[in-house]
């Protein structure tokens, strides 16, 4: 679960540099790196809803 937590971390700091350098400077690549981010993150997100339910069982 800590790694779990580790990749989600990175996920969104990727995520918002990512969407600051679109919103910021207006660079196009940066929101579409920043929404394939946003679909990683979302999956990493309920894996970890998972693995919350899963360990909170026990």
């Amino acid at each position: 679960m800590k790694e779990l937590v580790e990749k989600i971390n990175a996920s969104i700091a990727e995520f918002s540099t990512d969407a600051n350098a679109q919103v910021e400077n207006g660079n196009k690549a940066a929101g579409t790196r920043a929404r394939k981010a946003s679909l990683e993150l979302e999956k990493l997100l309920k894996e970890f809803r998972k693995a919350s339910i899963e360990a909170s069982k026990k």
